[in-house]
């Protein structure tokens, strides 16, 4: 693995620490994600395989990885998460969000180089501590944009997959539970996370794409990912709308027609809810000063 590793030349698109209290994290992305679990517990369905992590816990999951993520402890979720290639391409890089597109589902082969990996690692104390020291210095790197801290982000993300793999050492012979009925619940998100700015989107029209009872698959969902769909619905929602206020370039009223709300009143109490501040102290403490 190591002599694997002296030919890639990382690019990092993204570093963040995401706090959650139920769902965290998007459907799919064509990048790889990096997960340290800094608080809390948590399963993880990978590709309809569920993984129980905790605090210590490394998740690496490749391109394309189907994957949903709920918190299962009473603490907040707090996961170190950062997005990268494993080769620098000039024109992957211009990539800033996460859309899923055709022209990027066309992925480099060579990206995939980690896809038989298995995806949990766990850190023994004095190797999480490093991953924190490390990670944290990624962070304020890629916010600062300091001249050469793309390079300063490749090193550390070298770093860091090193420790994943320190973290497999008689590790890896965990198995994952397969999830029942996973087909059907993978089209449900599938179909959700297209059509979720319908907002006559409901648990019928959705049984009856995915071509079975209401009832029967409300069950399903709530039985193995133990959340209604509704709520995945209001998740993915108000995640998009996060995405958008952070870009900065649309009103709330815009947004949330544009995710699926049907009026500005009750998207400000789901993201109330959900977020636990209103929509428009989240926009004003992250979106662009001049946007109003």
């Amino acid at each position: 693995m190591e002599t694997w590793m002296n030919s890639i030349s990382p690019f990092v698109r993204m570093v963040k620490i995401h706090k959650s209290f139920s769902l965290a994290g998007e459907w799919m992305d064509y990048d790889h994600v990096y997960t340290y679990i800094e608080q809390g517990e948590a399963e993880f369905f990978l590709d309809g395989v569920k993984y129980q992590v905790k605090e210590g816990d490394i998740l690496l999951m490749p391109p394309f990885m189907a994957h949903i993520i709920r918190s299962t402890s009473e603490v907040p979720l707090i996961q170190y998460i950062f997005h990268f290639d494993l080769y620098y391409d000039e024109e992957r890089s211009s990539w800033k969000d996460q859309t899923i597109t055709e022209e990027r589902k066309a992925i480099a082969n060579k990206e995939m180089q980690l896809a038989s990996t298995f995806p949990i690692s766990h850190l023994q104390l004095p190797d999480r501590i490093e991953l924190k020291k490390r990670f944290l210095i990624m962070q304020k790197e890629f916010l600062d944009k300091k001249s050469g801290y793309s390079l300063i982000l490749k090193g550390i993300c070298l770093e860091l997959l090193v420790l994943f793999m320190k973290g497999q050492v008689g590790y890896n012979d965990i198995e994952g539970k397969m999830t029942k009925g996973w087909v059907l619940i993978e089209n449900t998100i599938k179909f959700i996370n297209e059509r979720y700015g319908d907002p006559e989107l409901d648990n019928h029209t959705i049984s009856k794409h995915v071509g079975i009872s209401t009832n029967h698959l409300s069950f399903l969902f709530k039985d193995q990912l133990g959340i209604t769909i509704h709520k995945y619905l209001t998740h993915i929602r108000i995640e998009q709308s996060k995405i958008r206020m952070i870009e900065g370039k649309q009103t709330l009223t815009a947004i949330a027609e544009q995710v699926g709300f049907s009026s500005i009143y009750l998207f400000s109490r789901s993201f109330k809810a959900t977020v636990g501040v209103k929509p428009s102290m989240f926009m004003a403490m992250n979106s662009q000063p001049t946007i109003s």
